[in-house]
Parts: structure tokens; sequence; C-alpha cells
């Protein structure tokens, strides 16, 4: 759903108070997104089957900030694991974002809420959808969040058990920080050909890093094969490792 149209001309305070009803009018979280244990026993959310490994509990776990970058790609995974397993997630400040890949890779964009022009203050509209939703991804559109309120934000998500993925901007203090970086393309043609032919997959290097484990790096391969996509795994890397840009 999106819900930017119905945004557009209210006050700050007929905003917040739009969005908190809603927000009530969410059906109840999933038990699958809502009851999966991670490897520590806290609760996680799901995420696509490759990129379990570069994360300690096998997810994301709920309640933590994750900040991502690079490749739009990883994104709609992480969407896409969410939604299908039975939870909700809402996406703020991504007025471009490809509902048809987010559909291929098996996002259920009924569980998906779209906010692609919050208005001035963005954080502020996700602090409020982290009471109803798995997962809240807000992008920052280049802004430096303040540390005191990233940590209010943060406290919010703790309590609510919601997971906020921020990407865009500067946010300190994140748990876990993503980065994803294309390597190369399958499907699209070499010499004169080049540029043509249908795109059947990307290969992508995958970062993840965090305050309580080592940087990790996977290196897969997202594929699309009759209309649907799959994670395809090639290699994890247990050290530390730089993602070539």
């Amino acid at each position: 759903m999106d819900e930017s149209a119905p945004l557009a001309g209210l006050t700050r305070q007929q905003r917040l108070e739009y969005l908190r009803r809603r927000m009530a009018a969410v059906p109840a979280r999933g038990e699958a997104a809502d009851g999966r244990e991670g490897a520590g026993g806290e609760r996680v959310l799901p995420v696509p089957g490759p990129l379990a490994a570069l994360l300690p509990r096998g997810g994301l776990t709920r309640g933590s900030v994750v900040a991502l970058s690079g490749a739009t790609s990883l994104l709609l995974g992480l969407l896409a694991s969410v939604t299908s397993d039975g939870g909700h997630a809402a996406v703020i400040g991504f007025p471009r974002l490809g509902l048809l890949a987010a559909a291929e890779m098996g996002a259920e964009l009924r569980r998906l809420a779209f906010v692609p022009n919050p208005g001035p203050d963005p954080v502020e509209v996700a602090a409020v959808l982290l009471d109803g939703m798995d997962l809240v991804v807000l992008g920052l559109g280049g802004v430096s969040v303040p540390p005191s309120r990233a940590r209010a934000v943060v406290a919010r998500a703790r309590s609510k058990q919601s997971t906020l993925i921020v990407t865009g901007g500067e946010w300190g203090g994140a748990e876990v920080r993503l980065e994803a970086r294309v390597r190369g393309y399958d499907g699209v043609g070499c010499g004169p050909e080049a540029g043509r032919g249908r795109l059947r997959s990307v290969r992508l290097a995958v970062r993840a890093q965090g305050r309580s484990f080592q940087s990790r790096t996977a290196c897969l391969d997202v594929r699309s094969t009759r209309g649907r996509v799959e994670w395809v795994p090639e290699a994890v890397a247990f050290a530390p490792e730089t993602v070539a840009r």
C-alpha cells in the first residue's frame, strides 16, 4: 500500500495521527516471522538463504538497527524474505523502488507499506511505523541523524521488537552493517551485442560486519528463472575482506 497520497497536505500532527491509525489496523504479526529463533535464542527476521551464514544468529535480530549500503538487490531480498514469511514491512523514502523485482524475489506486496515521500521528517515517520511493523526500511536521503535522536529510535525499535534498516545517510551505533556490491552480470551480450539480451543473473559480494562479530563476506548470484529469483551461494569468507568498489 502507498501511504504518500493520504499524507499529502496534512500537518505534522495529522500525519502522525494518520499513521498511528494505520498501524492499529495492521493485522497481528505473522507467527512465522514473530516466532523464528536465531542461533543465540533471540528472535530474528529471516534473510535470503545464503546470507544467513554471514550473520551470527542466522537472521536480522528483532529490535536491532542495521545499516545497509550498495546494490538494491540486497534490500529487495530482505523485504521478500520477511514478507513471504508472514511479516509486515514498511519502506520510507524510496520513490523508485522496484516493486516488480521485489515480487519476483517472492515479496508479498500486500504486506508492504510504502511511504515514498514522507515529508520533512522521515525519521519521525519511521518511529511511528515501528509500532506495527516487523521491519521498517528508512531511506535517509543523505541526512546525518544526530546520536541523541538515533538512540531514541533504537530504544523504540528494541521495545517494539521491530527491526530498522537505515540506508543512504549517516546513522551511528548500528548493530550490523551490510554492504552489497555488484561483481558482474550474466545474460547481457558482449561485443556487438553489448547491452542486448535478457539479464539472467547479478553477481554480488555482500559484506557483513558488526559490533560483536568479525567481518564476513559472501559471494553469490541472484538468478532469475521463469519469473522467479533465487539466491545461489558461491563462497563465504570468515575474515576481514574489502568488497571491490
